[in-house]
């Protein structure tokens, strides 16, 4: 059967940018940062029970822990879990002054978006380097 005149040849259709060359802003990466950050605040959680079931269960227990804690894995849990905790509230109080209507214009919220992640960072080194100081370790 020959084509007619009338078959319309196949249109091409758009495509989606791929990740490559999508740039995301950073208000899009904190946004779903903050996501991310609150489920690893829940799995952390789980650590931190650990920590008070152990400390309740007397020194072997404790001492399972312990030894759990301070190896290269836990180290690498216990800093991302301080560091979700301060990204996680250093976002939400932007929540808090989006919520009364501050901030909302592109410059401010990039600005303060590339802010909390810095921040964060910084504080989850601060604090984690006080906990090994005070432990000695530092």
């Amino acid at each position: 059967m020959a084509d007619s005149p009338h078959t319309a040849a196949p249109r091409a259709r758009p495509l989606s940018p791929h990740l490559s060359i999508y740039r995301w802003p950073t208000t899009m990466a904190s946004s779903i940062t903050h996501r991310a950050t609150g489920v690893a605040l829940t799995v952390g959680t789980l650590f931190l029970a650990w920590w008070l079931i152990a400390a309740a269960s007397g020194p072997d227990a404790y001492a399972t822990f312990n030894a759990a804690a301070h190896s290269v894995i836990g180290l690498i849990i216990l800093f991302g879990f301080v560091w979700s905790l301060s990204f996680h509230f250093l976002n939400g109080i932007r929540h808090l002054a989006w919520d009364l209507g501050y901030g909302f214009k592109v410059p401010g919220a990039n600005r303060t978006s590339t802010m909390i992640f810095v921040l964060s960072v910084l504080i989850a080194i601060a604090v984690f380097a006080c906990g090994l100081v005070g432990a000695g370790r530092l």
